[in-house]
């Protein structure tokens, strides 16, 4: 019974990850590792500094990687990938927004 799930399992797998292989699903992946990349640069600044800390590069990454998900979820017709997507895009872009808008009131400040 174990080896029948066992082989079950194996041909999902196959059929998903291999039988199914296009370039669709190459830039899917691709898509997944960008976003997935904005954790590894978080964490790593994150320890450098000893604190919780969110440099730039994690809303640039967040914005590659969505940008790249939304255009999957586009090809795909997959309306929850679409969704989520666009909205957490717009929290990214605005995130962005908001720093280089502190900034600027930085060196305002920093110049007077």
């Amino acid at each position: 019974m174990l080896i029948q799930y066992g082989q079950a399992l194996g041909n999902y797998l196959y059929d998903i990850f291999v039988a199914k292989f296009d370039f669709w699903l190459a830039f899917g992946l691709i898509a997944q590792l960008a976003f997935a990349a904005r954790f590894l640069v978080q964490w790593i600044a994150s320890e450098r500094a000893g604190k919780s800390v969110v440099p730039l590069a994690f809303w640039f990454f967040s914005i590659c990687g969505g940008l790249l998900t939304l255009i999957y979820g586009l090809v795909k017709r997959e309306p929850v990938i679409i969704i989520g997507q666009l909205a957490s895009n717009i929290i990214y872009v605005r995130n962005l927004m908001l720093i280089f808008k502190s900034r600027a009131q930085v060196s305002e400040t920093l110049d007077s």
